[in-house]
């Protein structure tokens, strides 16, 4: 099975029956895996089998390329999407009022552009959970897993020393293709993580930074092919050294 997440067009693709029969086995094993996902594409499948016993009197008709169902349900998630950031733009500004209001929409607006928040979304969704596709404790096997899906990353450093040991890492995705989640652990339970990707089309490639996002710290940086962030507490003092180590490696 691979372990590269199928992209929504493909889960649609799926649903209509048109992914190459290699690539519905891989799918189908993806979502064996996930119980969750494979209960959503249960109920666009439902969707689709209505809908077609529907317009079951029409199939003389012409095809018409405006009634097909992938390109629809796209359309109406962006329509939701779009209905629920006005909606919430709509209430900051009648709350705050004025020139309130509006610097409340410019946030909403460009909250989704801060420099690798796929990071810290992902560090909040599975850092600390036992959501992880891979258990390394081993660092050599969190390594050749890195390199199974990264084939141009560097070599993971050992973290030893600052007292962190791998727990295991995910395989995730946004709009440019796979991305990482890297988890490690101290004898105190205390989380950071390492989160890589593609240069986007927002942020290629990028400058140092950092930023606090709550009791978070992300330092972000660029190397090689891949963007890098690091995600520990704002207020764990290993964060700079690790992220130095870490970009010297990879």
């Amino acid at each position: 099975m691979t372990d590269l997440i199928p992209t929504e067009h493909e889960l649609h693709a799926y649903v209509d029956d048109r992914l190459t029969p290699a690539r519905r086995v891989e799918v189908e094993a993806w979502l064996t895996a996930h119980p969750d996902q494979a209960a959503r594409i249960e109920a666009w499948r439902q969707d689709a089998r209505r809908l077609r016993a529907a317009l079951a009197g029409f199939s003389d008709l012409p095809p018409n390329p405006h009634l097909e169902l992938a390109p629809l349900r796209q359309r109406l998630a962006r329509r939701r999407r779009q209905r629920l950031a006005s909606a919430a733009v709509l209430v900051l500004a009648l709350g705050l009022g004025g020139f309130g209001g509006w610097q409340a929409r410019e946030s909403t607006l460009f909250a989704g552009l801060l420099p690798m928040a796929d990071a810290v979304q992902a560090h909040k969704l599975f850092a600390q959970t036992a959501q992880l596709d891979i258990a390394a404790k081993d660092p050599a096997q969190l390594q050749a897993w890195l390199g199974r899906h990264f084939a141009r990353v560097g070599q993971l450093p050992d973290l030893s020393s600052y007292g962190l040991q791998p727990v295991g890492a995910r395989l995730l995705a946004n709009e440019d293709g796979p991305a990482a989640l890297l988890v490690f652990q101290d004898a105190g339970g205390q989380r950071i993580s390492l989160f890589l990707r593609s240069p986007g089309a927002h942020y290629g490639q990028m400058p140092s930074g950092q930023r606090v996002d709550g009791q978070l710290e992300a330092r972000y940086w660029s190397h090689g092919a891949y963007n890098f962030a690091l995600v520990s507490a704002a207020d764990d003092s290993r964060g700079e050294p690790v992220r130095q180590a870490l970009g010297l490696s990879l």
